[in-house]
Parts: C-alpha cells; structure tokens; sequence
C-alpha cells in the first residue's frame, strides 16, 4: 500500500477544490468588534459595539415576564410543544403581533380601533426567522414580483440590509439619512434624493424608531411629508420596526409611523419587518413577522400574497421555529402579563435614557471640545457620539473601549461604573487625535 503524500495529509492543493475562487466577503462588522471586546483581557475593557440589552452590572437580563411566560409552558406540558407549525407560522402569534404594529382592537374592549374590519384584511402576517428573515423574505417577494428599479437605502443603516437587498438582487442606491454637522436626521436631504431620483415601484428603506446606528429619528411632521411622498412618486416603503416599545418604552409612540402609513389616503402598500428580539430579550430564539399591506383588503389578493410567501418559506426554512414565538404569545395573550411587559419595557428604556445624560453630564463637566446635546435627543439603544474613525481606533488602542469605526455606540454597554471612564476615553480622543 502506498504512502499518504505529504499535500494529502494537509489537505491537498487548495486550487484544486470548486470552492477555491470563491469571492471575499467582509466581516461582519458588530460581531468583529465583539469578538476582539472578548480577546481583550483589560480589566477596564468596555464593549459598546454590540447591540444587546445589558443591565447596571453590564449582564444580559432575561425579562422577568419572560421568566413568567416559561413557567407557564413549562408547567402545561402541551404534548405538542415540539410539533411543526404551519408554514404561514403560529396564527394566534401573528394576530397579536400585527395588533401591536397596527392597533386594529382596543385592548381595553377588543372593539376595532378603525371601525372597518376591511384594514385588518389588507395585512398579511406571516411568521419569520427573526426581523432579519421578516426583511429577507420581504426583499425577495418584492424582487421576484414586483421587480423594483432600485431599492433606496439610508445612509448609514443597519449593515444587514445592504447584504439582504444584495442578495436579492435589486440594485442598492443610498439616500442621505444623517446630517452629520447638525447631528441630526437629514430630512432635506431625504426628500430631494428621493424627489429627485426614485422612480414609481422603488423600494424605500424606513426604520420605524430608533433608527440604527444613530438614533436619530424624523419628526411627525416630517414622517408625514415622507408618506405624501411615497404616494405622490409610487414608491414602496419597507419598515424595519425592530425596538417597539424598546425605543421610548411606549408601544404607540413607536409605532406612530407605520400607523399614520397604513391610515394614509389614498391607502399606501408596503411592509413592515417586525423583531421580537430587543422588546422581548429574545435575541437567540429568533422571534419575527413579516407584515404586507395591500390597498385593497379583497381577499384573493391577500390569498394570493399569503400563498405566495408561504412558498418562499416553504423552499427557504419550511417554517419558523416555535418556541420564542409561544413566549411571546403567551404574553401578549394575557393581560396581567402584559401589563408586566410593560414594566420591563420601561425599566430598559428608562436605564437607556439614564445612561444618555450620565455620559452627556459628565462630558460637560469635563468640558470635552464639541456639542453633545445629540446623545440626549437620539432615542434608542444606539448612537452616533461623534467620533472620526482614527479617534475611534485610537480609544480602542489606548482605553480598551470598543464601538463600531463609525464611532456608533451602543448606550446600553454604559453603566454607572464605566460612563466617567467612557467619557473620559472620548475626552481624550477628541483632545488630541485630530
């Protein structure tokens, strides 16, 4: 029998494989920044890149109604708790996820909070992999039917949505989304890009709240003036609503511009990419909804546009998985429960917004060159402190503080025993790094 060659035993000629030309890809950026956090063994290491809840004390907090609703199906026992859903998902889910974008019953006495039980036919729900695969599923529905020139995308936005719409296969073109002198969002800006550039049946990427990564959020009146542009051009929003209640630990407050949307006239079509994730802490169980809104509400349509969906489950991931999805309903499903989430909602936002003037304070007492009036008025677990990317590496370098190079950070790694050394890592940065 023949000797093994050395090339066998390490695997070969690595030209030889099919694989060999594959094209690079980037790293991911977030999890990049995390892993480096974790190699990092500072004591006074501060993780602000990653966008996950953390408490005081810098752990993962699983939501005390969370805890409950476990309980709860832990203790039922239902013989069918590991069976398949359908592949449209849990239907008692879906309808109590799209009552919390849509608000189509009153909790108070289930009555129809538009009067017409026609709006709540011109939804169609449909269970995902979390509010990546809400956005995935919703890009490739779009792009196999409805073909769209182009889809518009904020700049900057959540990382995700360029592979997504990528992968999709629809030409990507960016709006400018942040003014970065003004520290605020770019409304001007959005509307004559979008005036001026977008053509009937382009896809217009809109985050509902909290707009990741900078916090900075159009205004009513300017959401308003946004919908009256999408109608006047025949553009298609697509909503990513994925800090609901998180946000400003108000659930209408959150979702005020997907509603003023959807009550629009003359009625406006378009999606909403709804996660569990952040409101719930679910971050791993995947919780999502994929929510399309016809002008109509006649029910081939909305026929149609189920089948149609379910197909593109069906060939992707044949259904959702159950378990986060049976927390979640559970909860919403119950009033005392809910009512309990609420609480939790407040709790995390409410340390959010401490964080936010504990670092704003204690910059002003260090009397850091530069406005930080933005970290009070950007909402949401992210924002853009206003760091360049060499002062970015620089804080990484000398204070072991990590947070995305385009100086994003995420506010809950702040605690009451880091934010001084946090702001005082940003004073020195933007003293001296220039």
């Amino acid at each position: 029998m023949g000797s093994i060659s050395d090339s066998s035993i390490k695997g070969g000629n690595p030209k030889d494989s099919l694989f060999f030309n594959l094209p690079s890809t980037p790293a991911d950026e977030p999890f990049a920044v995390n892993g480096a956090y974790i190699q990092d063994t500072d004591p006074q290491k501060v993780n602000l890149g990653i966008g996950v809840y953390r408490t005081a004390n810098g752990s993962p907090w699983p939501l005390r109604v969370v805890a409950d609703a476990e309980k709860q199906l832990h203790q039922a026992s239902d013989v069918n708790r590991h069976e398949y859903l359908t592949i449209q998902g849990d239907k008692k889910f879906l309808k109590l996820a799209a009552n919390l974008v849509f608000e189509f019953e009153n909790p108070e006495n289930t009555s129809l909070a538009s009067g017409e039980s026609e709006d709540k036919d011109r939804v169609v729900s449909i269970q995902t992999v979390s509010g990546t695969g809400a956005n995935r599923l919703g890009a490739e529905l779009l792009a196999r039917h409805i073909r769209p020139g182009c889809v518009w995308i904020p700049d900057p936005t959540w990382g995700n949505h360029h592979t997504i719409w990528d992968l999709a296969g629809v030409e990507r073109k960016n709006y400018p989304y942040y003014d970065n002198n003004l520290k605020k969002f770019d409304f001007e800006g959005t509307i004559r890009t979008l005036s001026e550039s977008a053509n009937k049946n382009d896809i217009v990427i809109l985050h509902a709240c909290a707009h990741n990564p900078t916090g900075a959020d159009p205004t009513k009146e300017q959401w308003k003036s946004i919908a009256e542009l999408c109608q006047a051009k025949g553009l298609i929003p697509f909503f990513d609503l994925a800090y609901q209640g998180f946000a400003s630990g108000n659930l209408e407050q959150d979702a005020w511009s997907i509603r003023h949307f959807f009550n629009f006239t003359p009625r406006l079509e378009f999606c909403v990419a709804q996660s569990f994730s952040k409101n719930f802490g679910l971050y791993g169980q995947r919780v999502g909804a994929l929510h399309v809104v016809n002008s109509t509400g006649c029910t081939e349509t909305s026929q149609k546009l189920l089948a149609n969906l379910c197909h593109l489950v069906r060939g992707e991931y044949s259904m959702a998985p159950r378990g986060g999805s049976e927390i979640v309903r559970t909860v919403l499903g119950n009033r005392k429960l809910k009512s309990k989430w609420f609480e939790d909602l407040m709790t995390m936002s409410g340390r959010i917004l401490e964080m936010r003037k504990a670092l704003y304070d204690e910059l002003i007492r260090l009397q850091t060159p530069g406005g930080w009036s933005h970290i009070l008025t950007q909402i949401g677990m992210f924002t853009y402190v206003g760091l360049s990317e060499k002062q970015v590496h620089e804080i990484r370098s000398r204070h072991h503080i990590y947070m995305l190079k385009s100086g994003r950070i995420s506010i809950s790694g702040l605690n009451e025993s880091n934010v001084k050394y946090v702001a005082q890592g940003i004073d020195d940065v933007v003293r001296t790094v220039h």
